[in-house]
């Protein structure tokens, strides 16, 4: 199979992945009516596995899919640019940082630190127009949970996920 086409069937993969997962577990939340979820991982993931530009669109595409799915109408723009702003991201540290397997796993963890910084701040910017500033701040403690979460399962997966040689393959071609 030619490097393309497995970078679309990837990403096409991680997109499903990415929507399933934050289908998956859903814990609810004050303010908003949003929910916690294990999908930012995926997200994470999705920029170092796939790279900067295939894992915006994976990440993107599969969370905003689970806002759409799942009824959460207005959210799937703002779900779209902010997830897939996390992956590319991701994929741009794990680029410039992960030129060792130590460093990997730190680049991965940088990913993550993304994660929390841009759902917290980012779903907080975009519901302040939604909401105002008191009911987009109450949803600041669980987007941090959110994200610290997200970080702690893409750290345990990566090494896994690193273990498929099809996925290593992958991740160093769309970082080389």
């Amino acid at each position: 199979m030619n490097t393309n086409l497995k970078k679309i069937v990837m990403t096409a993969l991680f997109a499903a992945m990415a929507c399933a997962a934050t289908m998956s577990i859903r814990i609810p939340t004050p303010g908003t009516g949003g929910y916690i979820h294990p999908g930012d991982a995926l997200v994470i993931l999705s920029g170092v596995i796939l790279g900067p530009i295939w894992g915006l669109l994976a990440a993107g595409i599969g969370s905003a899919m689970a806002d759409l799915l799942g009824g959460y109408f207005i959210y799937v723009p703002i779900t779209f640019a902010v997830k897939g702003i996390i992956a590319w991201i991701a994929g741009m540290l794990y680029m410039k940082v992960g030129k060792t397997s130590k460093s990997q796993c730190t680049a991965v963890i940088l990913g993550g630190i993304a994660d929390i910084v841009l759902v917290a701040g980012g779903y907080f910017l975009c519901e302040i127009p939604l909401y105002g500033v008191t009911t987009a701040m109450a949803s600041i403690p669980a987007n941090l949970i959110q994200g610290l979460s997200g970080l702690i399962i893409a750290f345990v997966l990566y090494p896994i996920l690193m273990a498929v040689p099809d996925i290593r393959q992958i991740t160093h071609s769309s970082h080389a």
